[in-house]
Formats: structure tokens, C-alpha cells, sequence
């Protein structure tokens, strides 16, 4: 996304507070004219008292008066507008915040899979926290910065023309100035931006991984390759601060340029009586004002450069496709029974390569079926499809002998039961996690289905059974527990449809033997996919298909599969 693309997005982003900024605007052209007339009134003031007992008490009086006004005015006015800005900047942070949040369940599976966590997590949190304080400097410092300079102009012009000119004149240096750092600091922030999100990324899977590093004693490979990520990150971190830190000093040589060039005209047409010690005075504090602005604009400016890169990745995200069903009412099936059909499936991640191909056959309502085959031969990916978590480039999944792409994804997704190797469980009661696939469901029946998975045990013996919060991380529950859990949450909500992917991986043997028996209790009449290793837990199955290479190369029952002394009789006796 280009940089004016970036623009009127946040434009769009900005315009649905027009109301709030309105009033902002008014408010700054208020603290500006109350800011400027001050030094007018100081002027009149000075003038009072020029001569040696020829002071004007009352003119004095009066003009100190209304400076004490000007400056309550100018007070008030900034102190409401920075609470406006304020508001707008973080009700316009927060509807982007929760677009971006709604916007990761929409994303389909493989977006999620091809990026990573770290770099998701900055854009969520980093990138929209620079882009807020972009947004809050620019409604803060550059309303009241543009109107500053365009009324000491006309205020200047008033007093004399041609000190305005000569200030006039100087003004494009500070526009060049800006321009030129702009443009550079946008291209080190854009490359700053990524590079944080992908040492975020880095440091995520650093800290999610640690007693694997411990155990293999990789700590001086991984602090090898972090300190790497670490040295690129800040040398082009170094180059944006660099150019975003000349600003300051050059519009300051600007700003005393002008000054300089006021104070001399300005001193010599004093001389010459054209105009008087309080109307210089006057314009040099409008100088002064007038090239403040620059210094502030042009810090804004660096600053929303950084904001800008990081709004680029924002809206990236945000115009990623979305996983979409093509159906746009509700779909006709609500409830499946189990009837499957695989007609010549074929997927693959890379385009130019293979992975699955020519995947055919037929599950009637009730049976189970095991899946099989070496690491890599495409089991996972084929249960991914048919959850709809991809979508298939050939062929097609039939239920109940409506094709998958006809029937919405919820509904789809309500009708399986998902059970996996790798477990999740949420920070809150286990309960609520049990719960989770069924939130209405009672007391009652989540204790009846921790006691099928045999959970309930060790659920009891903690200090608040059911009411004990398993932390962010379930770190106060074993991987055992918490793959009960997850059984204990397929057992709650009863689909009928059930995929195991190697469900029983992290249980002891004997666990294992009671919750195979409630896994016979649970596939009871239900179309059942199991996943699996370890070749003992399938043998009952009414088929096993046999994968290698991505394609289906035996298939049939336990006792069928023996007698052609196969790849799977191969499989069983390695085992």
C-alpha cells in the first residue's frame, strides 16, 4: 500500500470524529489569535512608557487587562482542545484495535500459518501505538502550527509589510528542510516497523520454547541469531533517529536566521523612526512564533513518518483476504449426520510441487475411519481441508451429499468435534474451558463429561476444582491435563462428527486405556476420524486408509491390510 492510499485511509479513519475535530479546530484558531495578540498588547504597553515621565498608567492598566484575558482565553482553549485530540485519537486507536482483533478470526488458517505470531502481535499492539501518537501530535501540534504561521503572517503584514516579506522569503528553507527528512525518515521507519515485528516474532518463540533451548543447549545458537536480528534492527533504527534528529537543529538555524534578519530591518527601520521600540519588540516575539511552528511541524512530520509505516502494516492486514463463505444466507444443512464423500482431492501449499493428489472414498454415517501413513504424507493437511481451514485445489468433500462449499463454515465447524496433539486452553475457569464449545452447558454436565475423558479426578484434587483459573499460559495444569480437558470439551458438545488427530499423544499408557474405552463410548453412532502413530489404537477401525507421498496407497481393514503384507504390515512390525 502506497503512501496516498495510507493517507485517505486514515482520512476515512479521522472523518467519523468530524465533529469532535470541528470543534477542535475552532478551539486552536482560538488559542492562536489569544497566543498572538499578546504580544500586541505587550507592544501598546512598552509604548506607554517610552519617555521619561511620560507614562500612560491607564493605556498600561488596560493592556495588561486584556493580556491577562488573552491569556486565560488561550489557556482554556488548549487545555480543551488537547482533551478533544485526546479523545479522537484513542476512540480512533480502540475501533482500530477491534477491527484488528475481529479481523484475525476472519483471516482463513493459512494467512495465520504463513506469518508470524510475533509480527501479528506488533502490528495489534506496537504498530497501532505509534500510529495513535502520530495521530495525537498531528490533531495536537499541526492544526495550531499551520494557523499559527498563516495569522502571524497576516499579523506581521499588518504591523509592517516588509518584515512580513522578509520573513516570508526565509520560509521556504524550512519547507525544504522538512521535505527532505521526510522523505527519508518514511523509508527507515517502514524498514524499523518490519524488522520489529519480526524480532517480536523471534522473541515469542524464544520465550514459548525455552525448556526445549535449555534441554538441547542451544542458548548460544539462539542468542547468536537474536544478537544478528538485534544489530540489523538498530543500525536502520540509528539511521531513522539520525535524519529524524536533524530536524530539530535545522529548523533551529532557520528559526535564527529569521530572527537575526527581523532583529536587524527591524532595529534599522527603528533607527530610522518608521516604526517604534514596542512595534519591534512585537515582531520579534512574532517571529519567534512564527518559526516555532516549523520546528514543531517538522518534528510532527518525522514523527508521523513513523506513524505511517506503521498505519502501512495496519491496513495491510486489514485488506488481507478473508476466509469467505460463498454462500451468503444461511446455509440449508443444520445438522449433519456423517455421511462423507472424498471425490479425487487434491491439495498442495507450494503450487509447483505436489502434496496431496487423487484422494477418493466414501464414509458411511457411523464408521470410523483411521488415517495412517509416515510424518509428512499428508494426514493433517487432509483433516485441515476437511474442516475448511483450507480450501481444496481440486475435488471435492461431500456431507450428507451436499458439497462442502455449500454448507456455511459455522455450521459446518459445529457439526465436528476436534481433538489435537497440540492442546489450547484459554486463561479462565476450567470449567470455562471445558464449557467452551457449548457455553450454555450446566454444572452437571460438564463434571459428567470430565468424568468420561477421566478429568474429573484430577480436577477434584485441585484446590478449586472446576472454579480453578488456569493461567495464561497453563502452566499450573500438566500437557496430560490439559489434552483431558480438551477431550472433556469434545465430550460436552457431542457433534457428530469427530476428528482425532493423535488425540491420546501426551497421556500415560494407562490413562490412555480408560479414555480409549470412553472414546469407544463417544464414536458410538458417530462418523469418527483418528489420527494416529501409534498403530495399536486403530486396529478396531472399520477402515484404515494408508497414506504416503499424499496419496492413498492401501486402504481397508486391520485384518485386510495384514493379509497383503504391505506398507502397512511394514508400518506395524517396525512398531
Amino acid at each position: 500500500m502506497n503512501k496516498k492510499e495510507i493517507y485517505k485511509r486514515i482520512m476515512k479513519l479521522v472523518s467519523s470524529h468530524s465533529f469532535l475535530l470541528i470543534i477542535s479546530i475552532i478551539l486552536s484558531i482560538l488559542s492562536v489569535l489569544s497566543a498572538l495578540y499578546m504580544p500586541v498588547l505587550t507592544g501598546r504597553a512598552i509604548d506607554a512608557c517610552i519617555d521619561k515621565g511620560m507614562v500612560d498608567f491607564e493605556s498600561i492598566k488596560h493592556n495588561l487587562f486584556l493580556f491577562v484575558i488573552a491569556l486565560l482565553i488561550n489557556g482554556l482553549s488548549t487545555f480543551f482542545m488537547s482533551l478533544i485530540n485526546n479523545k479522537v485519537t484513542f476512540k480512533i486507536v480502540r475501533d482500530l484495535r477491534n477491527k484488528l482483533f475481529d479481523k484475525i478470526h476472519k483471516l482463513p488458517v493459512v494467512y495465520l500459518d504463513s506469518r508470524g505470531r510475533g509480527d501479528i502481535l506488533s502490528r495489534i499492539i506496537s504498530d497501532v501505538e505509534r500510529l495513535s501518537d502520530g495521530l495525537l501530535l498531528g490533531f495536537s501540534q499541526l492544526f495550531t502550527g499551520v494557523f499559527t504561521v498563516i495569522a502571524t503572517l497576516v499579523f506581521m503584514a499588518i504591523i509592517n509589510p516588509w518584515l512580513a516579506l522578509t520573513v516570508l522569503i526565509l520560509t521556504p528553507i524550512s519547507l525544504v528542510v522538512a521535505s527532505f527528512i521526510s522523505r527519508k525518515t518514511y523509508k527507515h521507519f517502514s524498514r524499523q516497523a518490519s524488522l520489529q515485528g519480526g524480532l517480536t516474532s523471534f522473541i515469542n518463540e524464544t520465550v514459548s520454547s525455552q525448556r526445549l533451548i535449555t534441554a538441547m543447549d542451544a542458548k548460544d545458537i539462539k542468542s547468536k541469531a537474536f544478537k544478528e536480528k538485534n544489530e540489523e534492527f538498530a543500525k536502520v533504527n540509528l539511521k531513522a533517529l539520525f535524519y529524524s534528529s536533524t530536524t530539530n537543529p535545522s529548523t533551529r538555524f532557520v528559526n535564527g536566521l529569521v530572527y537575526t534578519s527581523v532583529g536587524v530591518f527591524g532595529g534599522l527601520l527603528g533607527i530610522k523612526g518608521v516604526i517604534s521600540v514596542g512595534t519591534l519588540v512585537a515582531f520579534l516575539s512574532y517571529a519567534t512564533q512564527y518559526t516555532k511552528p516549523f520546528n514543531e511541524i517538522s518534528g510532527v512530520i518525522t514523527e508521523f513518518q513513523n506513524a505511517i509505516a506503521c498505519a502501512g502494516r495496519i491496513f495491510d492486514f486489514l485488506e488481507a483476504k478473508e476466509s469467505i463463505d460463498l454462500l451468503t444466507d444461511e446455509s440449508p444443512v443444520k445438522d449433519l449426520t456423517g455421511d462423507i464423500s472424498i471425490n479425487n482431492l487434491s491439495f498442495s501449499y507450494d503450487k509447483t510441487k505436489k502434496l496431496l493428489y487423487d484422494i477418493s472414498f466414501h464414509v458411511n454415517k457411523g464408521e470410523h475411519i483411521a488415517i495412517v501413513g509416515p510424518t509428512g504424507c499428508g494426514k493433517t493437511t487432509f483433516i485441515n481441508l476437511l474442516m475448511r481451514f483450507y480450501e481444496p485445489d481440486g475435488g471435492e468433500i461431500l456431507f450428507d451429499n451436499e458439497v462442502s462449499y455449500s454448507i456455511k463454515k459455522s455450521t459446518l465447524r459445529k457439526n465436528i468435534g476436534f481433538v489435537l496433539q497440540d492442546t489450547w486452553v484459554k486463561n479462565a475457569t476450567i470449567a470455562e474451558n471445558i464449557a467452551f464449545g457449548k457455553p450454555g452447558a450446566t454444572r452437571e454436565e460438564i463434571i459428567d463429561a470430565a468424568k468420561k475423558s477421566h478429568a474429573h479426578s484430577f480436577i477434584s484434587k485441585l484446590e478449586k476444582g472446576y472454579d480453578t483459573v488456569v493461567n495464561q499460559e497453563a502452566t499450573n495444569l500438566s500437557a496430560g491435563q490439559k489434552q483431558l480437558l480438551c477431550i472433556a470439551r469434545v465430550m460436552l458438545a457431542l457433534p457428530p462428527i469427530l476428528i482425532l488427530d493423535e488425540a491420546t499423544s501426551s497421556i500415560d499408557t494407562m490413562t490412555e486405556q480408560r479414555i480409549t474405552k470412553a472414546f469407544e463410548a463417544l464414536m458410538e453412532g458417530r462418523t469418527s476420524f483418528i489420527v494416529a502413530h501409534r498403530l495399536s489404537t486403530i486396529k478396531n477401525a472399520d477402515l484404515i486408509l494408508v497414506m504416503k507421498d499424499g496419496n492413498i496407497i492401501e486402504q481397508g481393514t486391520h485384518e485386510e491390510l495384514l493379509v497383503k503384507k504391505g506398507f502397512y504390515y511394514s508400518m506395524l512390525h517396525q512398531n
